[in-house]
């Protein structure tokens, strides 16, 4: 039976696609050619509704059983297989599913500063032309109206980061020695450390792979008329679309790839942005310190320009419960 020795996931924004890319060069792993199959995610088909783009994305998922095999049926003899899915770790019927269908799978999770991914996860969407909201603020004020409209789970922007709940019902299903916590600045900041710790887990050789390639970097095209624009046209394609599979892909990936030519790096939050969002995420924050018994009162700073923390804290020391120093879930900001 073909199914995956391991499965990453997290949320979106945290690394996974960088991580999947790097673990596919390992000689003894085999990661699946569909990067986010999203199997787990329903019992059958997918929705056939949702935001702007959703039901195309839909039409993306490997839910047949046998589709889903099909993707590790190429894998060498005595390699591992694993797939990638972020969205597993917040929806709790693909932590069931999983556990009923691979109850001894390794879980690789990714981490992050849950308003930097927020922010990160909306200026995706953004600068795809599929986010309305040009104001992030205004638009995690929509999360509420957006979920009870059935928009899918990457709409969900503080929710995806509520580690802690997430966290505490897999660990209700699966014994805390097949769950990896990594945070997502030390993948970027200690790529080769991380990835020894990541192969020491699945039990392959380590020293083989030592970096991260760059993947999936976001973009931040400013707020113009012609962003405007070209944007309510490719979700107004998009929308006319759903019900015909193909239709309009062409023009709208062509109007994705213009609303981002020559767009500038995600653009850093103020220290007001963050204040105004740091109380809803507190709470699961302090939460998580409990499920892992450790300190994630960095999250709960300001950053400077380049995303690193301010504070007396030194980069990089983040502090267990018994007062030393952490390395495995040290970060440098989120």
């Amino acid at each position: 039976m073909a199914l995956p020795d391991f499965l990453v996931m997290g949320a979106p924004k945290c690394g996974t696609t960088a991580l999947h890319a790097a673990l596919a060069r390992h000689p003894g792993l085999f990661m699946s050619v569909v990067k986010e199959p999203k199997f787990f995610l329903t019992d059958g088909p997918p929705p056939d509704r949702g935001g702007p783009g959703d039901v195309q994305t839909y039409r993306e998922h490997v839910w047949r059983r046998d589709d889903y095999e099909a993707l590790f049926s190429a894998a060498p003899a005595g390699a591992l297989c694993g797939e990638s899915t972020p969205f597993y770790l917040y929806d709790r019927g693909a932590q069931r599913r999983i556990r009923a269908l691979i109850p001894e799978a390794r879980l690789i999770v990714l981490i992050r500063d849950p308003v930097e991914r927020a922010h990160s996860n909306w200026t995706h969407l953004w600068s795809a032309g599929r986010e309305p909201v040009g104001d992030f603020l205004r638009a995690c004020a929509e999360e509420d109206h957006r979920v009870a409209a059935g928009w899918s789970a990457f709409w969900h922007y503080l929710r995806l980061g509520a580690y802690g709940e997430q966290l505490d019902h897999l660990f209700g299903l699966f014994p805390r020695e097949q769950v990896l916590v990594i945070r997502y600045r030390r993948l970027l900041d200690e790529p080769a450390q991380v990835l020894d710790e990541i192969c020491a887990f699945l039990g392959v050789r380590p020293g083989i792979i030592t970096e991260i390639p760059r993947e999936n970097v976001t973009a931040h095209p400013e707020r113009t008329v012609a962003h405007s624009a070209l944007s309510t046209a490719l979700r107004s394609i998009e929308a006319a679309g759903q019900h015909l599979p193909g239709f309009g892909a062409a023009i709208t990936a062509r109007i994705e790839r213009n609303l981002q030519r020559g767009a500038r790096s995600r653009q850093p939050l103020t220290w007001a942005d963050r204040q105004a969002l740091l109380p809803r995420v507190q709470p699961d924050i302090r939460l998580l310190e409990k499920v892992l018994d450790a300190d994630f009162s960095d999250w709960l700073m300001p950053r400077d320009k380049s995303g690193g923390q301010v504070g007396d804290r030194p980069a990089g020391q983040a502090q267990a419960r018994n007062g030393r120093p952490d390395q495995r879930n040290s970060v440098r900001s989120s």
